[in-house]
Parts: C-alpha cells; sequence; structure tokens
C-alpha cells in the first residue's frame, strides 16, 4: 500500500475500505463548498457509495495504475490526492486533489501535492505530471501556480458542472523542471 511521511502532523496512506464511513464523513461534512467544483460529489450520497469509491481506488492502484491517498492531518482524515491514473507508455500522469473545509489555509494540500510529485518523478520515474483546474476555481490553481507548473493551455467548455460549462485551465511539469 501506497504510505508517504510529509511530517510529524501528516502523511499520505493509501485509502482503504475501512476508511469508508470517515470519508463520507470529511464529504459530507464539507459538501457545500467541495460541490462548488467537483460535479462527483451529488453521486456520493452514502457510505456505501464511497466504499464503493475506494473499492475503485485499490483496483486502480492493484492494475499500477495510479493511487488515490487520503490526506491525514493529525490522526484525521482531511481530504483526498491521487493520480488520475498513468500513461507509462509516456511517463505521464495527472493530479487531482481536494480537502475538507475544516482543513483549509494549513499549507495541507501544497505540501501533499508536493509529496506526490516527489513520488512521481523519483519513484516512479515519470518524466510528466498535468493538473487541471476550472479557471476560475482560484484556490485550485494556486496549488500548481505555488509548485512550479507552467500553464500550458486554456480548454473552452471543458466540464458539465451541473448547470453549466466551465473551461479548465492546463498546468504542467516535467521532471527536467525539477532538475533546473
Amino acid at each position: 500500500m501506497f504510505t508517504y511521511q510529509i511530517n510529524e502532523e501528516t502523511e499520505l496512506k493509501q485509502l482503504e475500505t475501512r476508511h469508508d464511513e470517515q470519508l463520507f464523513e470529511i464529504m459530507d461534512k464539507s459538501r457545500e463548498s467541495l460541490r462548488e467544483w467537483l460535479p462527483w460529489l451529488d453521486y456520493n450520497k452514502t457510505v456505501e457509495d464511497s466504499r464503493k469509491f475506494i473499492a475503485s481506488t485499490l483496483k486502480q492502484y492493484s492494475e499500477n495504475n495510479g493511487f488515490q491517498a487520503g490526506i491525514w492531518y493529525q490522526g484525521e482524515l482531511a481530504g483526498v490526492v491521487g493520480l488520475h491514473g498513468i500513461n507509462w507508455a509516456n511517463r505521464s500522469t495527472s493530479l487531482g486533489y481536494w480537502l475538507g473545509k475544516d482543513f483549509e489555509g494549513k499549507g495541507l494540500m501544497t505540501r501533499s501535492c508536493q509529496a506526490v510529485i516527489d513520488y512521481c518523478f523519483n519513484e516512479l520515474n515519470l518524466n510528466r505530471i498535468e493538473i487541471r483546474v476550472a479557471a476560475e476555481n482560484y484556490k485550485s490553481r494556486a496549488i500548481p501556480e505555488r509548485l512550479g507548473f507552467m500553464k500550458e493551455g486554456h480548454i473552452r467548455q471543458a466540464e458539465w458542472l451541473y448547470d453549466k460549462f466551465v473551461d479548465h485551465d492546463v498546468f504542467g511539469r516535467v521532471k527536467a523542471d525539477t532538475l533546473a
């Protein structure tokens, strides 16, 4: 299982089915703030839905196609960071993340994403990581901007978000950027 110690208070751990209630609780508690940018939230209405999501992430991990890790802060599940799959032929991946409302403003997501980036470049030997964010999601786009990603493009009407299409900005970072 994937685990990564960030500091004394924070670690990343592969989500397991035993985390289903904690995952549902943090999502449900933060539903209003998360729903603004995450269209999948409406499909996660019960603990069983969280259990199914975790089962799919365990399958993803067992197929060597990335992982979804819980962000554990002071022993409490604070959010999730993970890979949307790995393109092994091109040694690339894309990164996704979300954080519970009560854990914002602590630098947890920046540190968590940096840990995953380090893992991807150093352990998985990937060459490229991409982050796509809704163009107007300023909190989410601050992560790649802080972590040295380059804005590589703008995709118009990239995602249906409840009642409208939203544009996405694409940020990328390659291993050579880390070495420079």
